[in-house]
């Protein structure tokens, strides 16, 4: 299940009040949810990352492009 950005905000904010009562209820306990929010935060700043890294490839493949086709 993929969950958008206001999904996930209400999610944290419910996951925030439960830690806040500290009274267990049904479903995952709080601190796997809040786990699991840390994991997803984490995993879109890798996404980020590896997103620049291979624009930064790219263009650099590019210029090696245009340098090689020049110097035939």
């Amino acid at each position: 299940m993929i969950l958008n950005a206001n999904q996930l905000k209400a999610l944290r904010q419910r996951n925030d009040e439960e830690l806040r009562k500290e009274q267990p209820s049904y479903g995952y306990p709080a601190q796997t949810i809040r786990d699991l929010l840390h994991t997803v935060e984490a995993t879109k700043k890798e996404k980020k990352k590896w997103q620049r890294l291979a624009q930064e490839r790219g263009s650099v493949i590019e210029i090696m492009k245009r340098t090689r086709e020049e110097q035939i």
